[in-house]
């Protein structure tokens, strides 16, 4: 068992916040109150003289769900601030983009590489469940080794992965049958796409109708309602609006809803660029929606209407996207951002709001009801916010002031399934300094 205790405040979800103590005992939530003592050790079914196995003191801190990264590109970060990627148009940047991937030789090994980076600093700004829509696959390349590699490297670390077998100009059927031997690889046997631990998910997504034909859609979508799968994909940046209205005739989310992929099993990454009357189809069909601000800023494709989203009844997550659009994959950073922008397309959203949308709702986007809240019952995932010290002075809110002070804070301690992954800000199962040579000496940089 393991109990953090003394906290200034600990963020249940969104309504319920309070101090004290938390027990967690087999990957879940036990019990929470002002002083649990004996009482957690009964809720985790042992007697109530039962020693606690490990206690975190998190006097001076809050405590909050661990983040839920809803969309990044993992691979990215081996190959981030690229000469010519920066404030270039879509039709530059993906050509920039592509040829490194291709001067790199871009295989298993180096999908490691990336993923272990990308994870570690993850969870060193606290991120504890990231989406990996992975979209890089070579010609020739073996698509297990590179889903393997990527879900080892989180395993090894601690930290829980969505890997989505995503495709980008793919042929339809080559990338339908990866997805295929990925599921029966990874995950044989199982449905519903999720490992009996929770730390791997499976998942597929086209990048988007700006890129992939519909049968890449519609094949892509069975091998989902096979095996139980979520489903992804991005729409309605201004280059995806531009590219569909030029191919079809059509905007991105009626060529969706007549590809079929407008359903609850989906979630639909940017949409910085949706009317009204789409943002209605959308909370019809039941839709999840990610917001990506610190990738859709840079790249110019606007900010997504969240709080409209939101007020429709949509679940709105959080993601940071990859290195190519956003250098960096630190997630609380990007909800303040969220926070910031928000007034520019409507309405303010409210720090709290910026977090629920970084926790609960990334999960909700998953299908992961046991993420993003730390009531009992719930996945013991949580983050430790230490905030005593001088960038919190003067902060008459600690939950605000997450947000609104230090936009680089980092987690004192983060815990994934019960088990401490980053302790004292240091990763307690990887080496920092050492992924980063790795993956320098591997890319050159």
């Amino acid at each position: 068992m393991l109990t953090i205790t003394d906290a200034s405040r600990i963020v249940i979800d969104q309504s319920t916040e309070r101090a004290g103590d938390i027990a967690m005992a087999d990957g879940r939530v036990v019990a929470k109150g002002a002083a649990l003592g004996a009482d957690a050790a009964t809720a985790a079914g042992g007697p109530t003289t039962a020693p606690l196995r490990e206690v975190l003191d998190a006097s001076g801190c809050v405590v909050t769900p661990g983040l839920v990264n809803a969309h990044h590109h993992l691979m990215q970060t081996a190959f981030r601030t690229l000469p010519g990627t920066r404030g270039v148009p879509m039709a530059r940047w993906l050509p920039t983009m592509a040829a490194a991937y291709a001067e790199s030789g871009f295989d298993g090994e180096l999908a490691s590489l990336a993923a272990s980076a990308a994870v570690a600093e993850g969870l060193l700004s606290g991120v504890t469940t990231v989406a990996d829509h992975h979209l890089a696959w070579p010609a020739g390349s073996d698509g297990v080794a590179i889903a393997r590699a990527t879900a080892e490297a989180a395993r090894a670390l601690g930290g829980r992965l969505a890997f989505v077998r995503g495709a980008a100009r793919d042929d339809p059927q080559e990338a339908a049958a990866s997805a295929e031997a990925i599921v029966q690889a990874l995950l044989p046997g199982i449905h519903g796409g999720i490992s009996d631990d929770g730390m791997l998910q499976l998942a597929v997504g086209p990048a988007g109708v700006h890129s992939d034909p519909r049968e890449t859609f519609e094949l892509l979508a069975e091998v989902a309602a096979l095996h139980g799968l979520r489903r992804r994909t991005q729409a309605n940046e201004q280059v995806d609006v531009v590219i569909a209205l030029e191919k079809y005739g059509r905007r991105p989310i009626e060529l969706l809803e007549e590809w079929g992929w407008l359903a609850s099993d989906v979630t639909l990454a940017h949409l910085c660029d949706v009317s009204p009357a789409e943002v209605a189809r959308l909370a019809a069909a039941g839709v999840s929606a990610t917001h990506a601000p610190g990738c859709d800023l840079p790249m110019g494709w606007g900010i997504a209407p969240v709080v409209a989203l939101r007020a429709a009844g949509i679940a709105v997550g959080l993601g940071t996207s990859g290195g190519g659009s956003n250098d960096a994959g630190h997630l609380l950073a990007d909800a303040r951002l969220a926070m910031q922008v928000a007034p520019l397309v409507g309405a303010p959203l409210s720090a709290r709001q910026a977090i629920a949308m970084a926790t609960a709702g990334s999960a909700e986007g998953l299908g992961r009801a046991e993420l993003g809240h730390l009531r009992v019952g719930a996945a013991a995932d949580a983050c430790v916010w230490d905030v005593s010290g001088v960038a919190d002075a003067g902060v008459a809110d600690p939950v605000a002031g997450l947000l609104w002070a230090s936009p680089g804070r980092r987690p004192k301690h983060v815990i994934v399934a019960g088990r401490v992954v980053v302790r004292d800000y240091r990763l307690v199962s990887g080496d920092e300094k050492q992924i980063t040579a790795d993956l320098r000496s591997r890319v050159g940089r």
